[in-house]
């Protein structure tokens, strides 16, 4: 009797269990729950990737087309980031990623990440009610990105059918790495309002040229953007002359409207109509301290008579030349954080899928939002990576970048790249082999593809993991741009004993007392 008892009893507790569970688990398994959403979010990305490769084929003019195709690119780089953020860190772990259009730097700044990342560490395990409130929180956004991007999905039928009136674009048969390293990425929006304004009407009875600002931090692209438009074929059949100025070219009364444009600057395209006008691109690498230089030139430019200037160009990593614009100045940013991950996991993943490898994947999402967004960065540690396709040695550079941008954070409270790139200040770079040895950068600068003869022979990359060991002063190759203009970037770099400043204890040793000093950025 006792034991029919405990039978009944245990089948009764294990129904109530059964029933219990199956209550908590019914809206994980819903059609839609955040089981089925991931799944229903990579198939409708694979829709919309497979419609902006497409439009990428094409040569599309329409400027509502083009509108509708940036938005898809976004979602597309956003949906991508998602579902990679829920594979890397559970949903226990994902945070809210709403508004992600608008890239919160408290969220994207390696500085800022280092302290959450420490914070985490230390705060003590989240109670059962926070860890539900923080699963609702991603349940939503998968939903409200799922949603957006399915709508979108269903009013792309007529757009496909408008793509295929375009004539497609020359394009060779490269794999996705090898087509993101060969094109300009991420930049089609800003492509195309530059090419609108010179393609633009001239305002009726304006006696000067059409001024166009663009600015941009050091290597964010001002120089390669420009470049591809001037290479558009709508720009070249505007004007029957495309010139380059320097900030050399026209300082000290070197432009002239006596001489011809040729005789100062480099020409970029020409032909003999003389019925068309031309185009002037003004690259500066230093501020310009008063209006009267730009006066002088605006000057030279307006008196001349054969090829008449009608548009400018001006670019400059400093905002005062925005009043030098007969139009808004073009502001031209860092890629955004879903943008530039989509580009680095394509780079150091090349052919492979990225899914297919969830370790390597979460490696690439860290190394990714420590490199500030910096394509060269991007170009540099995906090569490496792509070559060495091992968990550990990914690891090992992992770490080996996290010690090296950690120190610089701790010991001069700002990024290398910033450092190195907008104060021209030494910068420390890390190096896989554990030497008695600093491998130290002090300045930064760029060839061009007609110096190619004259480069160094040595890498960074082969400095950095050991294949080369150079001694004292010398200069090396970063990296070398497979894209207009082509520029080489070159660094001078020195190997120095090390020195105990360098010695940097772990982060949860130091980070108290160099607080302060983090918050401020």
């Amino acid at each position: 009797m006792g034991t029919l008892a405990s039978a009944i009893l245990g089948d009764l507790i294990s129904r109530s269990v059964s029933f219990a569970v199956d209550r908590c688990c019914h809206r994980w398994r819903k059609p839609g729950g955040l089981e089925d959403a991931p799944q229903r979010l990579r198939r409708v990305l694979l829709r919309l990737q497979a419609v902006v490769e497409e439009a990428d084929r094409r040569r599309v003019t329409n400027q509502a087309m083009l509108r509708q195709l940036q938005l898809m690119r976004e979602g597309v780089y956003r949906g991508y980031y998602l579902l990679s953020a829920i594979k890397r860190q559970g949903v226990h772990e994902v945070s809210s990623l709403r508004d992600r259009s608008s890239f919160a730097l408290s969220l994207f700044n390696p500085a800022k990440r280092l302290r959450t990342t420490v914070s985490a560490r230390t705060a003590p395990a989240s109670t059962a009610p926070e860890d539900n409130g923080r699963e609702g929180e991603v349940e939503a956004e998968l939903q409200e990105v799922l949603d957006g991007l399915e709508r979108m999905a269903s009013d792309m039928k007529e757009l496909a059918v408008f793509l295929s009136c375009y004539p497609p674009a020359r394009r060779e048969p490269y794999s996705g790495h090898l087509w993101l390293e060969n094109r300009m990425f991420g930049r089609e929006a800003e492509q195309e309002k530059i090419i609108s304004f010179l393609l633009g009407p001239e305002p009726a009875g304006a006696e000067d040229p059409g001024v166009l600002p663009v600015i941009g931090r050091p290597r964010v692209g001002k120089s390669t953007l420009v470049e591809h438009v001037c290479l558009d074929e709508r720009v070249r059949g505007h004007f029957s002359l495309i010139v380059f100025l320097g900030q050399g070219d026209i300082e000290d009364g070197k432009l002239s409207p006596h001489l011809g444009l040729e005789d100062n600057g480099t020409i970029k395209h020409r032909d003999l109509d003389p019925a068309r006008k031309s185009l002037v691109v003004i690259e500066l690498v230093r501020d310009v301290d008063d209006n009267t230089w730009w006066r002088r030139t605006m000057s030279a430019l307006r008196g001349r008579r054969t090829t008449p200037v009608s548009k400018i160009i001006v670019t400059s990593r400093s905002e005062k030349i925005a009043s030098f614009g007969t139009t808004q100045a073009l502001e031209l940013k860092p890629l955004p954080r879903e943008a530039y991950w989509y580009f680095f996991k394509t780079i150091a993943f090349g052919s492979a899928d990225a899914e297919d490898q969830p370790e390597l994947a979460s490696v690439c999402m860290e190394m990714a939002d420590l490199l500030n967004r910096c394509i060269i960065s991007a170009n540099l540690f995906g090569v490496l990576l792509r070559a060495n396709p091992c968990c550990q040695f990914w690891r090992r550079v992992l770490n080996g970048l996290r010690h090296y941008i950690r120190m610089h954070l701790l010991h001069f409270g700002e990024h290398p790249s910033d450092l190195l790139l907008m104060n021209g200040r030494p910068i420390y770079l890390w190096r896989l082999p554990m030497t008695d040895t600093v491998l130290t950068a002090y300045h930064s600068y760029q060839a061009c593809s007609s110096q190619e003869h004259d480069l160094p022979k040595i890498t960074l990359n082969e400095v950095q993991i050991g294949s080369a060991r150079p001694r004292g002063k010398f200069e090396v190759l970063a990296w070398r741009s497979r894209i207009p203009p082509y520029y080489s970037y070159l660094m001078s770099c020195q190997v120095q004993t090390s020195s105990s400043f360098l010695r940097v204890p772990p982060m949860n040793k130091r980070i108290q007392h160099r607080q302060p000093r983090l918050n401020s950025l």
